[in-house]
């Protein structure tokens, strides 16, 4: 075997580098090294693999990239992908990423929009939709307790509640079961607590002996007022339970602090208290338009004792 020993190898005008005809083989342990780089037309094959920073645009490339960089790291954007190649990563982060045709992804952890959800085929909660479904065409169905914080509104086709009995449809309600009406107790009198806030029940109860007589305020609550919450054509019913003492009864009555004139059962109202037991003061309201005083107020009192 001959060796040669040289510092530079040049070509024959001494301007450039030599043709290696059958290419160049390096022994096991050795390395081309150097300053300069490497450039070729042809492929590049590393059967142990690439090491170190790989940078630059891979573009322009027809094939694929095959086997492991498990030491490269990738220092630029990859740029100029076309085809329809197989791509897997770890993380992607798209400050304004388009996606078209369609897009499966499943064990999504928390889904967060800024903008319009749209689910073409609906929703399915918890596994195989076994919390609830909602269906393209609009059917809600829960297997737990539905909570509404701000109440429940049917447009045109109603409330249906099949397991409790209770139908509430665009024209007629209907109730299977038993039904029962929220009241309200007030430890005081209503000569001393006027405020008769209808959000809270129809039914009011005082429970301390009346002293003197009082004037009934009906309103929704202490921030919204009853007029608001009621129609023209709307009507209410409010009755009031009190222990009259042989002193106090309620001979006037206003609607969101404003005076009205009712309409007593027996032509007059009460001029006198009764000497104990309860007293049933009742209302029954109309709102005939938008003004003020605009209700019929249709007023009775009723002694039990």
């Amino acid at each position: 075997m001959s060796e040669i020993r040289v510092n530079k190898l040049k070509d024959e005008g001494g301007t450039g580098a030599p043709i290696l005809t059958y290419g160049i083989e390096v022994p096991v342990g050795y390395g081309i090294t150097g300053a300069g780089g490497v450039n070729v037309s042809g492929a590049c094959t590393a059967t142990a693999g690439f090491v170190g920073n790989i940078t630059g645009d891979a573009s322009g490339s027809s094939g694929s990239c095959t086997g492991n960089a498990a030491t490269a790291t990738l220092a630029t954007n990859a740029s100029g992908l076309t085809g329809s190649p197989n791509i897997t990563i770890n993380n992607l982060v798209g400050v304004a990423a388009t996606f078209s045709g369609v897009v499966t992804y499943e064990d999504v952890t928390n889904v967060d929009s800024v903008g319009i959800v749209t689910a073409r085929g609906g929703f399915e909660i918890g596994a195989a939709g076994v919390g609830g479904t909602i269906t393209s065409v609009g059917n809600a169905e829960f297997a737990g307790i539905t909570t509404a914080g701000g109440g429940f509104r049917a447009t045109t086709g109603g409330v249906e509640v099949t397991a409790g009995g209770l139908t509430i449809t665009a024209g007629e309600s209907y109730f299977g079961g038993g039904l029962s009406e929220k009241a309200t107790i007030v430890a005081n009198k209503l000569s001393a607590a006027a405020n008769i806030d209808v959000s809270t029940g129809n039914v009011w109860y005082f429970s301390t002996n009346e002293t003197t007589t009082g004037t009934p305020n009906l309103r929704w609550d202490g921030s919204t007022t009853l007029a608001s919450k009621l129609a023209t054509g709307d009507s209410v019913s409010v009755s009031i339970i009190s222990k009259p003492n042989g002193a106090g009864y309620y001979a006037q009555m206003t609607i969101d602090g404003v005076a009205q004139t009712e309409e007593w059962n027996g032509g007059s109202a009460p001029a006198a208290a009764n000497a104990g037991g309860y007293d049933i003061t009742t209302y029954q309201i109309l709102k005939t338009g938008s003004g003020t005083t605009d209700y019929i107020v249709l007023a009775n009192v009723s002694n039990f004792a």
